[in-house]
């Protein structure tokens, strides 16, 4: 096992020598690059939540999760502070992740509507999900060097599942921004000119790269408002599995 992952230049080397999806997730969970958010992320750990007192937080980097050969990936922004950040995955134990969850067990991609811990029996199908950032950030914002510091993981982990991927959910604006860079990288095709613009039920085919649809973030800010409403969320995942050939 290679040393931890302590500077952007270790984790693009890192990122670009590893083979597989369970290496990866290691080197991920291992990584220490950006000292603003391993602070918060570990002071986060300490402080904990008063209604998560007595759990062991996770408290690290949060690999992506979900079968290799998916066919549908959800990109989100990162890590939730008592979500990801205390569970070790992502969307789980957190509220965003009760209307997510939910929502693929109606699609048919998970096996139960809900995930409140990493051994709790979730099981994704045709489904991985990632993050464009894998460190819990203060306030949900990520700083432009801490995103790009952490692409090379969310690049290669693009690589690795590229066989079989055929079209990405961006949860919110931060996540649709993310895939572009990455798609370049990953599948060697350039982005549109002007960029499209995100919006819920924007699709973006590219030729060569997989189908993007975009799609509101299940933030609290926008399912507690009726921003994005469980019908809103099964259009989409019936629209991706449609486009996936899985419908």
């Amino acid at each position: 096992m290679l040393p931890s992952a302590r500077t952007p230049q270790a984790v693009e080397a890192q990122a670009a020598a590893t083979a597989s999806l369970d290496l990866l997730d290691a080197r991920i969970a291992d990584c220490f690059a950006c000292p603003r958010l391993v602070t918060w992320r570990t002071d986060i750990a300490v402080t904990k939540r008063a209604a998560f007192r007595d759990q062991e937080y996770w408290g690290r980097p949060v690999p992506g999760f979900g079968p290799g050969d998916a066919e549908i990936a959800i990109l989100g922004l990162a890590p939730a502070a008592h979500g990801g950040n205390r569970t070790g995955r992502l969307f789980t134990g957190d509220r965003s992740g009760d209307v997510l969850f939910a929502a693929l067990h109606r699609a048919g991609l998970a096996n139960q509507p809900t995930s409140v811990a990493a051994d709790d029996g979730l099981e994704l199908r045709h489904t991985r999900i990632f993050a464009a950032v894998r460190c819990a950030p203060p306030d949900n914002k990520p700083l432009p060097a801490e995103r790009d510091t952490c692409a090379p993981w969310f690049r290669r982990e693009l690589q690795l599942v590229r066989p079989t991927l055929r079209v990405v959910v961006a949860l919110g604006g931060f996540a649709w921004a993310a895939w572009w860079p990455a798609m370049l990288a990953a599948y060697g095709v350039k982005p549109p000119v002007p960029r499209p613009k995100f919006g819920h039920g924007a699709l973006v085919e590219v030729p060569g790269a997989p189908v993007l649809l975009g799609c509101f973030h299940v933030s609290q800010q926008n399912t507690f408002t009726g921003r994005l409403t469980p019908a809103m969320l099964d259009e989409v995942f019936g629209r991706a599995k449609a486009l996936a050939g899985l419908a």
